[in-house]
């Protein structure tokens, strides 16, 4: 048994001071202001004060260390994945890009051969598809050349994929559309709404056929637009009438402004709001030139500011955010408290990703993916399935 003691353990709702034990990679026992009996073959783990929170849950990277998950190879689904572990992500989505066919379908197969394989490093949901199906006018670093109307034949064989593919963000007011929200929903995969110029009405639609989530909000998306003069609420303005919508937010502190990420917080909360870094292959690595999407074919762009930028600089291209980032920034910039932000990197996106049961808060029952970290959210350590796979000391 683990035993983790001195602990500020983090709930969705409030901290408990106090100790923590797992077993077979569950957590089997909480004390609040208490302490949990200690035989002479438990692994203790002294926190010195520190917090325990459940692991980081991004939904939306497309790689770092080096890597993005669309290489084409299952080498760098694993060190783009294994890249975030050292910053806490203890679940992954990783997320394609916009791109030839050839290059989608060699993501998808190596998926299927990774999610057969054993590794060590966060665990893999499954693949989040981000395109092609997209509003040219907010396509943002999406490559041009791939955007279209989404295709019943073509989507068709690309849900054959199935097994591997978890949620995929289209543009609802694309020809065609609703009728892919209405198979992912039928498969049980998180539709979401994205580099669309939808206006209310397109995305109640889409919201009445499956599609819960917006995809980085602010990012790539209508505000209020101007149709033969008549004003009409865009995406943002209807992810804040729509109560029950979930929101994405790029925390890097650069995509959004403190005044936005405050403004998202009060209208939407900690309920509605999920964390992503939309990280691509520079998170945790040196400012220079990358390539965004396949490392052959993908385009180049320039990481500077702390943040990718297209060569013209007219675009965002990702982020090159890790989650403890993230979550330090929301604390900051939005003036929230500690078990709110992280929140929202853990409880909120386990519930958009319909994982909740096992993971993404601290419960009896549940997975034992912990992180221990400081004030400043440095990560110490880093256990999934109750396996300390990082550790600040030792790696």
């Amino acid at each position: 048994m683990i035993i983790i003691k001195n602990a500020k353990i983090i709930t969705p709702e409030r901290i408990i001071h106090g100790e923590l034990a797992i077993k077979d990679r569950k957590i089997i026992e909480i004390k609040d202001n208490g302490h949990i009996n200690i035989n002479k073959n438990d692994n203790v783990i002294d926190a010195k004060g520190d917090y325990v929170s459940p692991g980081f849950i991004d939904i939306h990277t497309h790689g770092g260390g080096g890597h993005d998950f669309m290489d084409g190879t299952i080498e760098a689904l694993i060190e783009g994945s294994k890249a975030h572990l050292p910053y806490g992500t203890t679940t992954i989505v990783p997320t394609t890009l916009t791109s030839t066919k050839e290059n989608l379908f060699s993501t998808l197969d190596n998926m299927r051969e990774l999610k057969k394989s054993s590794y060590k490093g966060p665990n893999i949901l499954g693949l989040h598809l981000e395109g092609p199906y997209f509003a040219y006018e907010q396509r943002g670093a999406q490559d041009p050349k791939y955007i279209r109307d989404p295709d019943r034949d073509e989507y068709m064989e690309i849900l054959k994929y199935k097994d591997v593919i978890v949620r995929w963000t289209i543009a609802p007011e694309r020809n065609g559309a609703m009728e892919l929200a209405q198979e992912l929903r039928e498969l049980d995969i998180v539709c979401s709404i994205g580099h669309s110029q939808a206006v209310y009405e397109d995305v109640q639609k889409a919201f009445e056929v499956g599609c819960t989530l917006v995809t980085h909000l602010y990012s790539g998306m209508s505000m209020v637009r101007r149709i033969n003069a008549y004003r009409y609420a865009g995406i943002v303005e209807s992810s804040y009438l729509i109560d029950d919508m979930f929101v994405e937010v790029i925390g890097d502190g650069i995509h959004l402004p403190s005044s936005l990420l405050k403004l998202i917080y009060k209208i939407k909360g900690p309920d509605k709001i999920c964390l992503v870094t939309d990280s691509m292959r520079a998170a945790g690595m040196p400012e220079g030139k990358y390539i965004l999407g396949n490392i052959d074919t993908g385009q180049e762009i320039i990481v500077e500011d702390g943040v990718a930028k297209l060569k013209s600089r007219e675009s965002f291209a990702g982020s090159v955010a890790t989650a403890d980032r993230v979550v330090r920034t929301m604390m900051k910039f939005a003036e929230i408290p500690i078990h709110e932000a992280v929140k929202m990197m853990t409880y909120t996106p386990a519930k958009v990703m319909g994982i909740d049961k096992n993971k993404g808060s601290i419960a009896i029952g549940k997975d034992a993916d912990i992180l221990i970290f400081n004030n400043n959210i440095d990560i110490n350590r880093v256990l999934i399935g109750g396996e300390e796979l990082w550790n600040s000391k030792l790696n």
